[in-house]
């Protein structure tokens, strides 16, 4: 009887324990955004880089934001695993975001890339860089990649915004070969 209760109560610590671990990284997403929201106020106010807490070895770099799906969140600087899992990050060998070129963000499929499922073409984004100024783009194509094409990364020579996560997007095993790409226009200001 005593043994029976021993092997039950392991079995509940360890379903509770498992149910624990596989909310910790959406959870640890969610609260990061927090205190990088609070860190991307204070980089758009002071005009320099602004850590979200004094040991973190990135930065906020943009803000991105899908109007249809609901959707903003913070970029941060580098596509690191460490970075990554608190946010979407900003490739560094791509041009900055923003600018007129080819700006590369990459981001976990299951937290916070997990809206990209949901783009198609004509979709809205919006990227609001450093400097404050919000630059619009329109999705032109969403497609899946093996890891070695590098196309998606080369320069263009007018505003893009290429979105890279994992695929399938709805994989039980994490990592694989394959990418899911969404690649954005930069819609020209309108003059008023």
């Amino acid at each position: 009887m005593l043994a029976a209760r021993l092997v039950i109560g392991a079995l509940v610590l360890s379903g509770t324990l498992s149910l624990a671990l596989g909310a910790w990284m959406p959870a640890k997403a969610r609260l990061a955004q927090v205190l990088l929201d609070h860190a991307w106020h204070e980089t758009l106010h002071s005009g320099s880089s602004s850590k979200p807490w004094p040991w973190a070895d990135t930065w906020p770099v943009a803000r991105l934001s899908a109007p249809a799906q609901g959707k903003a969140m913070i970029v941060l600087a580098g596509a690191n695993g460490a970075a990554l899992a608190f946010g979407p990050g900003h490739l560094s060998t791509s041009a900055p975001p923003g600018v007129s070129d080819n700006s590369v963000i990459v981001g976990h499929r299951d937290t916070h890339f997990a809206f990209l499922k949901a783009l198609k073409p004509g979709d809205a984004l919006q990227l609001e860089a450093a400097d404050g100024i919000v630059h619009d783009y329109q999705v032109i194509s969403a497609h899946v990649v093996h890891e070695t094409d590098s196309r998606v990364l080369q320069p263009s020579r007018s505003a893009m915004l290429t979105l890279i996560t994992c695929f399938p997007l709805d994989a039980v095993v994490p990592g694989g070969p394959l990418r899911y790409v969404v690649r954005a226009r930069g819609i020209p200001p309108h003059n008023t």
